[in-house]
C-alpha cells in the first residue's frame, strides 16, 4: 500500500507529492493531461516555434515561494530570467508608471507628490520579506509565524480595501499601477484585503522580480516532476481519475482539483456547495512578427504590462465582469511578453505575447476586438505585427484545465471571506469529510498563483496524519 496518492499534477499537486517525497513517504502521482503541468505548461499553441504559456507566464510568487526556494529545482533545469523592468503601467499620454526592482525608481514614475508615501508603504516589510513571506502564504495553522509583529503590520495595512490603502496616493499614477496589482486575482478593489494582494506583488518584485522560466513556465513543472521521480515517487499521465475506486490503496489522497470535483469523485455531496467560483479569465496568445510597439519606452523593457487607462477604468471593468456580469468595453488587460528576457520562445526576430482580460464566468462572447483595442491604444500598429492568434475564453481555458470551472483560473472567487477562507470557513482547510482524502489546490490557502504553497500546506497535514497512524 502506498503512503499517498496525489491526484492532479500542478504545481501545488507536484508540491505536495515532492514535500510527501522527501519526507520518506510512497508517493505516487496521477494526472489526466497526457503531461504535467497544470496552470505551469508551454506548448505551440499558434505556429511552430513559437511557444507559449498557456495560462501563468510570469512568476512572481514562484520565485518568492518559501516552498520552492527549499528545493533544488535549479539541478532540474528551472532557471529565471528577468527583464529589465519587471512591469510597467503605460498612460495613453505614451508615460508610465513602473514597478522596478528598485523601490526608489518605482517611487520616482509615481511623482513627488507620491514617491514618499510608496516608500513609506512598502520599506517597512522589505527587510523581513523572507519571513513574512512565509508567514503569510503558510496560514491559517500550519505553521506558527516566525515574526508575529511584522504580519500583525502588515496585516493592517492590507486587511482592509485597496482603495482605502491607495487614499495615501495623491496623484493616478501610483493609484492606477496599484489597482492593476490588485487585479491580479480577478477581485474588485473594495474588497476585504485587496490591499494584501497589492502589497504582496509590490514586495515581491522589490525582493526578487517577476521573472519567466527559461524556455517557458513548464520548465517549473518538469524541475518538480524530476525532482519527484529521484525521490522515489512515479508520475503517471493519461490517467483521469472518476472516483476513488480508480485510485490504487493508499494511507492518503490529495487532490489538486477544484472542490466541486472532489466532492464528485470522493462522494462529498452537497460538502462545497457554497464554494463560489467567480470572474473568468479570456486570453490571447500570440505570435508577433516583432516586438509589441508600445509608446511607452518602459514598456518595451518590461516582462509584464498592465493596460488600464486609470485606476476609474480598472475598476470599472473589474464590477462590470464580476458583479455586473457584462464583459466590459474597455478590459483591464494583464499582459507577459517573454521573449524581452527569454528570446528562446520564438524564432529570431519574432516575439510571442499573450493578454487576457475578465470576463464573466462561463462568459460565451468574443473579447478579442477589445483586447486589440486597447492594445492599440497603447501600442499603435499592434495588429499588424499579429501572425497568429489562439483565442481562449471561459470553455476553452475550462476545457484545458478542469480546475478553472467557467473559466475562472484563480480556482475560486478570491473576493470576501473566500479570499482569506477558502475552500470553507474552517481552520483546517486543507482537510475535507473524510480523514484520509486532503484537498490542495489553488482552492485552498494561500490562493492562486504558480507557488506550490497550497501543496507544501497541504502536505504538512497530510504527513502529520501519516505520522499520527503509523
Amino acid at each position: 500500500m502506498l503512503d499517498a496518492v496525489v491526484v492532479g499534477a500542478g504545481p501545488n499537486g507536484l508540491t505536495a507529492a515532492v514535500e510527501l517525497a522527501r519526507r520518506g513517504f510512497s508517493v505516487a502521482l496521477f494526472e489526466a493531461r497526457d503531461t504535467v503541468g497544470g496552470g505551469a505548461r508551454t506548448e505551440e499553441l499558434t505556429l511552430p516555434g513559437f511557444r507559449h504559456d498557456p495560462c501563468s507566464a510570469a512568476h512572481p510568487l514562484g520565485i518568492n515561494s518559501p516552498a520552492f526556494r527549499a528545493l533544488p529545482l535549479e539541478r532540474y533545469g528551472l532557471e529565471w530570467l528577468h527583464a529589465e523592468l519587471p512591469m510597467a503601467h503605460p498612460f495613453p499620454d505614451g508615460s508610465a508608471a513602473v514597478l522596478s526592482r528598485s523601490v526608489a525608481e518605482t517611487a520616482a514614475s509615481f511623482g513627488p507628490r507620491d514617491a514618499g508615501a510608496y516608500r513609506r508603504l512598502v520599506e517597512p516589510f522589505l527587510p523581513r520579506w523572507d519571513t513574512l513571506a512565509r508567514d503569510f502564504m503558510s496560514l491559517p495553522l500550519t505553521a506558527l509565524p516566525r515574526d508575529p509583529v511584522t504580519l500583525a503590520r502588515f496585516g493592517l495595512a492590507g486587511l482592509p480595501p485597496s482603495t482605502w490603502l491607495t487614499r495615501r496616493f495623491r496623484d493616478e499614477p501610483a493609484k492606477t499601477l496599484f489597482a492593476g496589482l490588485v487585479a491580479h486575482v480577478m477581485s474588485p478593489l473594495s474588497g476585504l484585503a485587496t490591499g494584501a494582494i497589492g502589497l504582496v506583488f509590490a514586495l515581491a518584485a522589490h525582493a526578487r522580480g517577476w521573472p519567466v522560466a527559461r524556455g517557458g513556465s513548464q520548465a517549473i513543472s518538469d524541475a518538480l516532476a524530476s525532482y519527484l521521480k529521484d525521490l522515489g515517487g512515479s508520475v503517471h499521465t493519461d490517467y483521469e481519475v472518476k472516483r476513488l475506486d480508480d485510485l490504487p490503496p493508499a494511507r492518503a489522497y490529495v487532490f489538486d482539483t477544484s472542490p466541486t470535483a472532489l466532492a464528485r469523485i470522493a462522494g462529498f455531496g452537497n460538502h462545497y456547495a457554497r464554494f463560489r467560483y467567480g470572474a473568468a479569465a479570456f486570453k490571447v496568445d500570440y505570435a508577433l512578427d516583432g516586438p509589441v510597439p508600445w509608446t511607452a519606452p518602459e514598456a518595451r523593457v518590461a516582462g509584464t504590462v498592465q493596460i488600464g487607462a486609470d485606476s476609474a477604468e480598472i475598476g470599472a471593468a473589474l464590477r462590470a465582469a464580476s458583479r455586473e456580469g457584462r464583459a466590459p468595453e474597455r478590459p483591464f488587460l494583464i499582459t507577459v511578453q517573454p521573449g524581452v528576457a527569454d528570446p528562446t520562445r520564438a524564432p529570431a526576430g519574432k516575439q510571442v505575447f499573450w493578454a487576457y482580460g475578465h470576463v464573466p464566468g462561463g462568459w460565451t462572447g468574443d473579447l478579442t476586438d477589445a483586447i486589440e483595442r486597447q492594445l492599440e491604444r497603447f501600442a499603435p500598429g499592434f495588429r499588424d505585427r499579429v501572425l497568429a492568434r489562439a483565442i481562449a475564453g471561459p470553455a476553452e481555458l475550462a476545457a484545458r484545465n478542469a480546475n478553472y470551472v467557467g473559466g475562472d483560473i484563480a480556482t475560486g472567487a478570491a473576493t470576501g471571506l473566500q479570499l482569506l477562507l477558502r475552500p470553507k470557513l474552517s481552520l483546517f482547510p486543507y482537510a475535507t469529510p473524510h480523514p484520509a482524502v486532503f484537498i490542495c489546490s489553488a482552492a485552498t490557502p494561500p490562493g492562486p498563483g504558480v507557488h506550490g504553497m497550497s501543496g507544501h500546506n497541504a502536505a504538512k497535514a497530510v504527513w502529520r496524519r501519516l505520522r499520527q497512524a503509523a
